[in-house]
């Protein structure tokens, strides 16, 4: 049997986090846990300020497949490398022919970086084409678009 997770990204501002990865994961706004009508009853009950309110945010994949990512205020900054990242996996593959895959990924990498995020490299794969591109979301946690 295995156990209930949930990733969790620490954030500055954990609304607007929540927000831009919605965008890059087609997540949706978490509902309330099992038997609450809202997110206010939720708070109401378990008695949270409003800073504390301000400082969380959860979607999830609209499928019920994929996994929940909560996000939760941190008084810090990001300072180093991400230990562990995402990838969103837009191209389809390395199966998929690079002239379907390759513009996939770059749609992708324009609208995310519409949405706040920054380019940090494009990474070649074999025979010298662009195979994937790494990406920092609008707080500077890595990620790729592949």
């Amino acid at each position: 049997m295995t156990n209930e997770w949930t990733i969790t990204v620490d954030a500055r501002h954990a609304p607007t986090l929540a927000a831009f990865w919605q965008i890059a994961l087609g997540y949706v706004p978490s509902p309330p846990p099992a038997g609450l009508r809202s997110w206010e009853e939720w708070y109401e009950r378990f008695d949270l300020t409003d800073d504390e309110k301000a400082g969380v945010a959860a979607i999830v994949d609209p499928e019920g497949r994929r996994p929940r990512i909560s996000f939760l205020a941190v008084p810090e900054t990001k300072t180093v490398k991400n230990r562990i990242h995402l990838d969103v996996q837009i191209g389809g593959g390395r199966a998929v022919e690079h002239a379907v895959r390759w513009p996939r990924v770059e749609a992708m990498v324009q609208r995310l970086t519409e949405a706040g995020a920054r380019t940090q490299q494009i990474v070649e794969g074999p025979h010298g084409l662009p195979d994937h591109v790494v990406m920092l979301d609008p707080e500077g946690n890595e990620f790729c678009v592949l």
